[in-house]
């Protein structure tokens, strides 16, 4: 008898263990796709007024349903610019492009890489660094500035050549920013870092106007790393300091490296950048980090991947297979090694999630693609206005293409993005939700920055810390949201004020079918 009790007490608990189970995964369950979704514990941001992105997870606490983050490409338009000066050529590129009130600046590597059997031939004219200008970021002129001789004549737009006053550096590698420091000299109103030409450092250059430049220092301020790349630096406005970025080696992977400044000569102990995924074993040439210019508290960049795919029947049905063959001559990896651009983001300046797939990829096969330095995205992005009447401006993004290929010039390709729009959040007709972190804000309205189909929407629902839904501000309040828009701002059926809100712990809850969510803002 009591071996019958204790059989049936076993089988109790035993199906009580079995509904609690259940209950447990009907609970998670309901955690994933349900309305009221619990927040995970954690510290309350404060975003402020600022521009929200969903380029990396920074806010996000969860996605569900059929809810992703989408990343988009950049849309190819036409060539902007060819290398096909004398002192130009099939070597050049490195640009760094920005704006600078009511015209565009361009800087960049003035080279040759002449394509043939044997050793390539770079002594056709020596590396300089070239200066253009443009009016709307998209039709580019080269000022014949005066400066430098070529070939016995002036009548050129080299801005900076290889030996600068005492100093012997390498002008391929320009990374020239204006400098938004609000207690800087004004004779150093521009800046840039060069590196010696023994590779041994790289040296501060100020300039007063982007065209006359001197050194800062005699020594080299930043000693360690491989400085053959792109070797950037600017002010970040919203940590009030200097930050440099340039490429270094760990095992033979090529990575990126940083460090800050109070003043762009003392640099503080540099550290590598690190990722979110598995990039870290990948190759990464050139970096192109800076503040997102709509949202400087976010780091975005656009790093160059490169990967050696050795031959295979691909490789040989790749364009150009001649020039291939004959860069391998001098190196195998100069044939058979191809480069893409990335992107990634972040919001210390250290840590980054970084995209696996590729953001430009090398396109369709034409002449001068899938080569070894093509796709390099310029270092920052420029808004422009869009060639579609009555659309919003958009951004401007340059890539290098012909380099060193059959073609006598390299040239730049201008691609174009939405603003804001490098990553959504998006979900299919069927629907999908995205759920914040537990934030606090600054402002009377939210706009969102978003796209649609002609019958999907979003509705937002704004949720108490805890997760309950606040009256006044629940997803069935907000009538449904749908159009393509940079700027829309959310309403809901209650007439409260979302300024009683300003301030208060909250979550956001984007319900979206068949759309695209790619920002959002309180204002």
């Amino acid at each position: 008898m009591k071996r019958i009790c204790l059989l049936i007490i076993v089988s109790a608990i035993g199906l009580l263990s079995a509904a609690f189970s259940a209950w447990e995964i009907f609970g998670a369950y309901r955690y994933s796709v349900g309305s009221a979704l619990q927040p995970n514990a954690g510290s309350v941001l404060d975003i402020g007024s600022g521009l929200q992105l969903f380029v990396d997870d920074y806010l996000i606490d969860h996605l569900g349903g059929g809810a992703e983050l989408r990343l988009h490409h950049p849309v190819p338009q036409g060539i902007v610019m060819t290398y096909d000066q004398p002192w130009e050529g099939a070597g050049s590129g490195y640009q760094s492009i920005f704006r600078d009130g009511d015209i565009y600046r361009m800087y960049y590597k003035s080279w040759h890489r002449r394509v043939g059997p044997g050793a390539p031939n770079t002594d056709s004219n020596p590396l300089f660094c070239c200066y253009a200008e443009s009016r709307d970021g998209i039709h580019w002129y080269k000022p014949k500035l005066g400066l430098f001789e070529y070939n016995g004549s002036k009548s050129n737009n080299i801005v900076m050549v290889e030996k600068m006053g005492n100093l012997k550096i390498s002008v391929g590698e320009p990374a020239v920013f204006k400098d938004g420091n609000p207690g800087l000299d004004p004779r150093a109103r521009y800046k840039a870092l060069f590196p010696l030409n023994d590779d041994s450092g790289l040296i501060p250059f100020r300039s007063p106007d982007g065209i006359h430049w001197s050194a800062l220092s005699k020594e080299p301020v930043i000693t360690y790393g491989a400085f053959d790349s792109q070797n950037l630096a600017f002010w970040d406005v919203v940590h009030g300091e200097y930050r440099a970025y340039w490429r270094t080696f760990d095992k033979n992977v090529r990575g990126v490296r940083t460090a800050t400044s109070g003043d762009f000569i003392h640099w503080g102990r540099p550290e590598d950048i690190h990722y979110d995924n598995s990039l870290s074993q990948q190759q990464l040439y050139t970096n192109q980090i800076k503040p997102y210019y709509r949202a400087p508290e976010l780091f975005i960049g656009f790093p160059t991947r490169y990967i050696d795919r050795d031959w295979s029947a691909s490789m040989r049905a790749l364009p150009e297979l001649q020039h291939r063959e004959w860069r391998s001559g001098i190196s195998p990896r100069f044939g058979t090694a191809l480069t893409e651009a990335l992107i990634m983001a972040g919001h210390d300046g250290v840590n980054f999630k970084c995209w696996n797939e590729a953001f430009l990829r090398p396109g369709i096969e034409r002449p001068g693609s899938w080569t070894y330095g093509q796709q390099y995205i310029g270092w920052q992005m420029v808004e422009t206005k869009s060639l579609l009447e009555g659309a919003p401006n958009e951004i401007s993004l340059y890539a290098t293409e012909s380099y060193w290929s059959g073609n006598k010039a390299s040239k730049l390709r201008r691609y174009t993005m939405r603003l804001d729009g490098f990553v959504s959040a998006n979900a299919p007709m069927s629907g999908g939700e995205l759920l914040t972190k537990t934030l606090t804000f600054t402002g009377s309205k939210m706009n969102l920055n978003f796209s649609s189909s002609a019958v999907g929407e979003i509705r937002v629902e704004i949720q108490d810390e805890t997760g309950k839904p606040i009256p006044g501000f629940t997803a069935e309040d907000c009538p449904p949201i749908f159009g393509d828009t940079i700027e829309r701002t959310v309403t809901w059926k209650s007439p409260s004020a979302l300024s009683k809100l300003e301030g208060k712990a909250i979550r956001l809850r984007f319900l979206i079918k068949d759309a695209d969510l790619y920002s959002f803002q309180f204002k």
